[in-house]
């Protein structure tokens, strides 16, 4: 019957297409309207949580660090005096925000090239010379990553303790007097700083391990073939090839301790004698303990200025070597 059927339809042109099934439909994409239509409408939950809570207040920050903005203009915002750039002016004639901007510096310059070489340092070594335990070693250094301030405080108040503290009974068994770290001006920072790089090396660790497992093997044994050394593959090879790990740690530990708040508001309050004042402390006792918020908004965005500044001539300086 359907041999019959298809001899009476006559034979089928050269390169038709079949004809559909009866009551049958082509399958048919939808339209790129109606696929836009729909990754909007699953990215409308975000987009409206990240107005609300980011895009709005950023931008109100902003317009708040050119006004008198204080406690009185919480409930009334409109009375809020434009000022201009009154505050930002005052910002660097103030001698505490000065002090706080050069203990952040300070924390930075110290803090990140030790969170990185450190970090470098521990991930050559759990990647090449440790074979026994290398997941146990691993997980310990992250460990203090995910670790909250909090817990981290207590353990470091009681190691630094200059009476009870682990340090304290370290020294008196060679009959020394423990310094007083955090209740010392000129201690209090490095011990923060310390206490920063601990917190901090197993981010930076495992960014490296995955370099460097990124690393072809072919190229370390043509390098051990033609007789180079460990320092000179070290140099030579796995450096060069970091780099675009390197940029990348290097810039995220850079933004994270230039923001850096917790250390010492949990440990020292940005005592002895502001020594530990940092920009985001500062910035948080001016809008929270003195309701000064124009003036805090106003700091705010120079650490940003501040944050961006440095990130892009980072990348400019390493951003070269990476191609």
């Amino acid at each position: 019957m359907s041999t019959t059927t298809e001899k009476a339809r006559g034979p089928r042109k050269a390169g038709a297409a079949p004809s559909p099934a009866p009551g049958g439909r082509r399958g048919r994409k939808p339209s790129m309207g109606v696929q836009n239509a729909a990754g909007w409408l699953f990215s409308t939950p975000f987009l409206v949580l990240f107005t609300v809570f980011m895009a709005f207040p950023i931008l109100a920050t902003l317009v708040m660090s050119f006004t008198d903005f204080g406690l009185r203009n919480v409930t009334r915002p409109w009375e809020a005096e434009f000022i201009g750039f009154e505050n930002y002016v005052n910002l660097f004639g103030d001698e505490k925000f000065l002090k706080s901007l050069f203990n952040t510096g300070y924390f930075v310059v110290v803090g990140v090239p030790l969170t990185i070489g450190i970090g470098l340092v521990v991930a050559v070594l759990l990647n090449n010379g440790i074979d026994r335990a290398r997941t146990f070693f691993r997980v310990g250094f992250y460990a203090p990553v995910v670790t909250t301030i909090v817990a981290v405080a207590v353990v470091w108040r009681f190691v630094l303790d200059p009476s009870d503290g682990l340090i304290a009974g370290l020294f008196s068994e060679v009959g020394w007097t423990a310094p007083d770290f955090l209740g010392s001006e000129t201690l209090a920072m490095p011990s923060l700083i310390v206490m920063a790089v601990w917190r901090n090396v197993g981010t930076v660790m495992v960014l490296f391990i995955a370099g460097l497992q990124a690393i072809p093997t072919e190229v370390r044994e043509a390098a051990k073939l033609d007789g180079a050394s460990v320092w000179q593959e070290f140099r030579g090879i796995t450096v060069p090839l970091l780099r675009p790990t390197l940029l990348y740690a290097t810039v995220i530990t850079t933004i994270g301790y230039l923001n850096v708040f917790e250390e010492p508001f949990v440990m020292t309050q940005g005592g002895p004698s502001d020594s530990t004042l940092t920009v985001s402390l500062n910035m948080y006792r001016e809008g929270f303990n003195f309701f000064h918020m124009g003036y805090a908004s106003a700091m705010a965005y120079v650490l940003f200025v501040v944050i961006m500044g440095i990130t892009v001539l980072q990348l400019r300086l390493l951003k070269d070597n990476t191609k």
